[in-house]
This record gives structure tokens, sequence and C-alpha cells, in this order.
């Protein structure tokens, strides 16, 4: 009889072994999600997330049921070694029923509480955040770059000419830029005309534009210029 339930319990140590190889490879699955979810690009890795977190379901599933088995099988080895010698050829049958029962009464629900899987999840979550917040920061420095040379080009862009300004001015009550030439001609035509002249910028109140009030920008004329010697260059 002992000699019998000596090799139960062998049995049982050998699945309590399978049971840590099982959660190994619940860690290697985690890792290989975290390695999908980083390498993903434009969420291209959403579908296989999704198998990693069903093959995480089918472990925690398979570790849950080693687990029944090897409780049944301790609580009817006990029972079995205080009884009569005799009931120890029961002991097959009675672990399957038992087993059985137990396994019937569980519900996959349960499965998200296992911690291989509350951990797989929070990791996946950490991540993904992580990789939208360094997407956001990837989108906010182009947005900054492009806002940068749009900036530029406006600067370097006379109000009147649309084209690159040669002789910048700048306008001491609005700071805003012109080409010297076209910003005086205008205001010239409109002195004859007898108005005011309006700063030519979209959305600028400034609405008595002078003479007095422009003098020359030498530090934009030299952006200008080395922006012009970098153009040619490329």
């Amino acid at each position: 009889m002992y000699q019998s339930l000596s090799a139960v319990h062998s049995t049982v140590s050998s699945l309590t072994e399978c049971q840590a190889d099982l959660a190994t490879g619940m860690d290697i699955v985690t890792s290989v999600a975290l390695d999908l979810l980083e390498d993903q690009d434009g969420g291209g890795g959403n579908c296989g997330l999704g198998e990693m977190e069903n093959l995480m379901l089918e472990c925690a599933k398979l570790d849950r049921e080693i687990d029944c088995f090897v409780d049944t099988v301790q609580r009817v080895t006990a029972e079995v070694t205080a009884q009569q010698q005799d009931a120890l050829s029961s002991i097959s049958s009675r672990v399957k029923e038992r087993f059985a029962e137990t396994i019937c009464g569980l519900s996959d629900a349960d499965l998200q509480t296992h911690q291989k899987i509350i951990a797989f999840k929070e990791s996946v979550q950490s991540s993904s955040s992580h990789s939208q917040v360094s997407q956001e920061s990837r989108n906010m420095e182009e947005l900054d770059e492009d806002l940068a040379i749009t900036q530029t080009q406006v600067n370097f862009t006379c109000p009147l000419t649309q084209e690159d300004m040669i002789n910048p001015v700048k306008n001491k009550k609005c700071n805003h830029h012109y080409e010297e030439k076209p910003i005086k001609i205008l205001i010239g035509t409109r002195r004859q005309q007898k108005k005011k002249c309006r700063c030519p910028v979209v959305g600028c109140g400034n609405k008595n534009v002078q003479e007095s009030d422009l003098v020359p920008d030498h530090t934009l004329k030299r952006q200008i210029t080395e922006q012009k010697r970098k153009n040619i260059s490329k």
C-alpha cells in the first residue's frame, strides 16, 4: 500500500514541476507580447497581442486544472491512508470522480484572476501607455519642428509680395516685418488717398503704419541670407 502511495506522490511531484515550467513559459509569452507591442507600427500588433493573451489563458487554465488534480489526489490519498488497505484500489476512480466534479464547478471567468494573467495585462497596459506617451512626444516634437519651419518661412516672407525679403524692416508698433520698398510704396499710396495704411499681416490690429515706425532688421537679413546659402548648398 505505502509503495503504491509513494508512486502517487511521485506523480504529484512531477505535476508540480510541470507547473513551474508552465509558469516560466507564461513569463516568456509575456515577454514576447511586450516585444511585439514595442515593435508594432500603427497598431499592426493588436492581432498578435490577442493571440498572446489567448495563449496565456490556455496556460492559466492548464495550471488551474493541475492545481485541482493535485488537490484532489492529496485529499483522496489522505482518506485512503486512514482507511483499510483494500480502499487503495479505489484511489483512481475516486480521484477521477472528484476531479470531474471540481472542474465542472469552475468558470473560465475565474482565469482572469490568475496571477500570471493579471501580471500579463498590467505589463501590456503599462507598455501601451508608455508607447502612447512616447508617440505623443514624437508627434509634439514633429509639430514643434513644423511650426518652427512655418514661422521661419513667415518671418522670411513679405506679407505684401509673398516672396522672401531682401531688405526687411520691422514695424516698432506691431513687430511685423515687410520688404522695405513695397511697404513704403503702400504707405505713400495710402497717404495720397488720404487714408491710413493698415498692417498687411492678416489679423493685425495696427491700422496706421507710418514710415517712422519702420526700422531695418539686420539680424533677420542675415538669417535670410544664411537660409538661402543653405538651400543652395543642398
